[in-house]
């Protein structure tokens, strides 16, 4: 029992998490000006839009686990914050893999000084990340803080809302903000219902995660050498050119493996940001009066973006992201208009189920599969 704690504190101690939070923190672009009276106002309003949105999402989606979500928790905060929210759920996604590459070292002395060194250059750029990142999330469902030691999350995880980043596109795109706010919220309470209906969804993504960061992280040799790919095409690629497809980094480093991992992992992806856009496109003016106008405006948003952003982005994946929510959602509404809801629905009670990349690309394979 205790050679396994010391095995996980030692995987842990790969990444100085609290440096990269630190880091994040201190790295993060400044939000919009707001006084503590509308600072006070703006939470107690995203609260009350994150309550609201449930009802229409169950009466969309027909999920009964929209009746009640009281294992999760709706958390309001501020770019640090969701930070610092990242880099606990990191912990727990990138554990395993970190303890098969700590045991992978297991023959190669360390000193604690040279440890700490490299965890601390490991989660300062991790922080660096994350500081870019923190900027650009609206919101984002956490499945797995609650699998954190001594975490106090509760088990369904936690729904967290980027308060100034919602408050600086509100007010860039110029539309109403209770409005906005509401339909922001009805995105990501889609993705605490999706969890909430499908409990052995967060154990099947872990075990997805650490079969591709164990493959990525196991074989160091391997790693550092397909680094160096990633260094030399990121040294000879022009910012303005269009990048790989899944960003740079997981585009490089892949054998067969990797392959076979990253597809289900983004064909999971797709289904669950496809479903909650699904969600947010049936919603009308009865519910959001100015979705029109909100929807034209925020697809709009990502035409003005800089090369330098459009080139981290790409690096990073983000754009990637984007197409999940085409890509997924187009297999959503093909497979209700055959299904009906009801039928799709069944994607919730299975790992099985689940469409494989290339049913996102065809659903009738999904249908044919399902004897839909």
């Amino acid at each position: 029992m205790s050679s396994a704690r010391e095995s996980s504190a030692g995987a842990q101690s790969l990444i100085n998490w609290d440096l990269a939070a630190a880091t994040a923190a201190r790295l993060a672009p400044p939000g919009p000006e707001l006084s503590a009276g509308e600072i006070g106002k703006a939470v107690e309003n995203l609260r009350f839009n994150a309550d609201i949105s449930v009802p229409h999402v169950h009466d969309i989606t027909g999920l009964d686990a929209a009746r009640d979500l009281r294992d999760s928790h709706v958390l309001v905060v501020d770019r640090a914050s969701w930070s610092k929210a990242n880099t606990q759920s990191f912990s727990v996604m990138l554990q395993p893999a970190l303890k098969k590459m700590l045991d992978s070292r297991s023959g190669v002395s360390m000193t604690p000084a040279a440890a700490a060194a490299s965890g601390a250059i490991t989660g300062t750029q991790l922080g660096a990340v994350l500081a870019f990142l923190s900027s650009k999330v609206l919101g984002q469902y956490d499945p797995f803080a609650a699998l954190a030691p001594n975490s106090n999350v509760p088990p369904g995880g936690r729904l967290l809302l980027v308060a100034p980043n919602i408050i600086s596109v509100e007010r860039e795109l110029n539309v109403h903000p209770d409005d906005f706010r509401l339909w922001v919220c009805l995105h990501e309470q889609t993705h605490r219902v999706q969890f909430a209906a499908a409990p052995w969804l967060r154990h099947h993504m872990l075990d997805e995660i650490e079969k591709l960061s164990g493959n990525l992280l196991g074989n160091m040799d391997s790693l550092v050498e397909r680094a160096g790919a990633v260094a030399k095409s990121l040294r000879d690629r022009n910012p303005s050119e269009k990048t790989p497809g899944r960003g740079a980094i997981l585009d490089l480093l892949q054998n067969p493996e990797e392959k076979a991992s990253l597809s289900h992992i983004t064909a999971v992806m797709s289904l669950l940001e496809g479903h909650a856009n699904v969600v947010m496109d049936a919603v009308d003016a009865s519910i959001v009066p100015s979705v029109k106008t909100i929807r034209q405006r925020f697809n709009d948003r990502g035409k003005d973006r800089g090369v330098v952003e459009k080139f981290i982005r790409s690096l990073l994946g983000l754009d990637a992201k984007m197409r999940q929510y085409t890509d997924g959602a187009k297999f959503v509404r093909e497979v209700v208009a055959v299904a009906g809801m009801e039928g799709f629905n069944k994607v919730w009670q299975s790992a099985e189920y689940l469409p494989t990349e290339e049913e996102i690309h065809n659903s009738r394979l999904w249908l044919e599969r399902m004897g839909l």
